[in-house]
């Protein structure tokens, strides 16, 4: 991991829902309040998605919780916030998301140096098999991690 790259949140339904096709990063617009309250560590990606509406991505259901010392200037922990690509990036997640039936799912919220970025997910969703199968390739993976875990330790 990058040391200027530092995880705030992260968006863990959304890898158990959707098969993540294609990452992109983008900026956030927020209040002064809404900043000193992500570094406090008081935000949820859980139900989040992006629209596209005139050429701009709006980032939506993600909630970011009124900071303590805020009063007046507290805006509303569900508002639908900008984010910031360059235009020729959203025409073409906007065409992508059109023509294939993708959505566009917040996975991760996380600082670049002083910087708020968000990882964006170009996802497919998963259906209830696809689900259950990456669950027991899952459990796999732990079961063999395990068993070489205890051979090496038994010799």
């Amino acid at each position: 991991m990058n040391p200027e790259k530092r995880d705030i949140a992260s968006n863990r339904k959304a890898y158990h829902d959707y098969f993540i096709l294609d990452r992109y990063e983008a900026g956030i617009e927020l209040a002064g309040t809404e900043v000193k309250s992500i570094r406090a560590g008081n935000i949820n990606l859980k139900d989040s998605f992006c629209t596209i509406k005139n050429n701009e991505i709006f980032i939506r259901g993600m909630h970011i919780s009124p900071y303590s010392h805020g009063n007046i200037f507290n805006k509303d922990p569900v508002r639908p916030r900008k984010l910031l690509m360059h235009k020729k990036e959203i025409a073409r997640l906007n065409a992508r998301i059109m023509q294939d039936g993708v959505a566009l799912i917040p996975l991760s919220v996380y600082f670049k140096g002083s910087l708020i970025k968000v990882e964006l997910g170009l996802c497919k969703g998963k259906k209830l098999h696809d689900k259950r199968d990456s669950e027991a390739e899952k459990e796999s993976r732990r079961n063999i991690e395990r068993t070489l875990k205890e051979g090496r330790y038994s010799e």
